[in-house]
């Protein structure tokens, strides 16, 4: 059971980073993530139903540390899927307040859950048996009524809780990102330019124009923190996607052999006007 899941589960961190490279956009990739995980999660359930565990104790380690890895990516995914497409338009200010509430609700899940963060958090065991085994729910403990209308076949009281504690880690750090993020646009003299293709786009030509000694001897860091700021948009870890552009198979520089392209059509055009 385990290797089954652990192979399924690198397989899918791995589908969901080819992912993060073709989608920059936060709601596609979101939407595009949780249908992927969902499928994922179809093919996990029918195994589990199917095979079944041979001991309580590998009964209790899918459903408190297995099945949540899944669970909280699709939630979090979900989450972001949420907060981006209900964000306001307008200044840093309204974003910012926006943002601050969706923390007060990460924090309000953790006061009204505080028993079993420290429960789970603590690494204690002495529950397990009611928390992490199918069937065998005890209602004084704080249950969800998402439990009750739960599949119970491939659910038990709290593997939900517990992926919904990694979930709300996620969505904090990615919240918190958010508001790193304003703070430094509102420090900057923001240009009139907006650059509208994809970061991947962006750190491809960066490391072009950086390997070609564009900017003489610059250092690529200002040569992206420049980019960004004259485009108003934030790379993030742009090494990282770097990297993920070497390791594509085919057609590592997408974009700027789109820009060629690009540049081609149009004098082939004004040849002919």
């Amino acid at each position: 059971m385990h290797k089954f899941y652990k192979d399924k589960l690198r397989e899918l961190d791995n589908r969901l980073e080819e992912l993060k490279v073709e989608f920059d956009e936060p709601i596609q990739l979101a939407e595009t993530a949780v249908n992927l995980i969902l499928s994922y999660l179809k093919d996990i359930k029918l195994y589990v139903v199917g095979k079944g565990f041979d001991e309580e104790k590998d009964e209790i380690i899918f459903f408190k540390k297995l099945k949540p890895n899944i669970v909280a990516k699709l939630i979090f995914y979900n989450a972001i899927y949420k907060i981006e497409t209900r964000k306001p338009y307008g200044s840093g200010k309204n974003i910012k307040k926006y943002i601050d509430i969706e923390l007060n609700k990460l924090k309000r899940f953790f006061d009204n859950n505080l028993e079993f963060y420290k429960y789970y958090r603590t690494n204690s065991t002495y529950l397990d048996h009611k928390y992490f085994l199918r069937g065998k729910y005890d209602i004084k403990l704080s249950l969800d009524t998402f439990y009750f209308e739960a599949d119970h076949s491939f659910s038990t009281s709290h593997d939900y809780k517990v992926a919904k504690i990694i979930a709300n880690d996620l969505i904090q750090v990615y919240l918190e990102d958010q508001l790193n993020l304003g703070h430094q646009k509102n420090g900057y003299d923001r240009s009139s330019l907006n650059w509208t293709e994809s970061k991947t786009a962006l750190t491809e030509l960066i490391y072009a124009l950086h390997s070609q000694g564009a900017f003489g001897n610059s250092d690529i860091v200002a040569i992206a923190k420049t980019f960004e700021s004259t485009f108003n948009i934030s790379l993030g870890d742009f090494y990282h996607t770097f990297m993920e552009l070497k390791s594509r198979k085919i057609n590592r520089t997408k974009f700027l052999d789109s820009l060629r392209d690009a540049l081609i059509r149009k004098m082939e055009e004004q040849e002919e006007m």
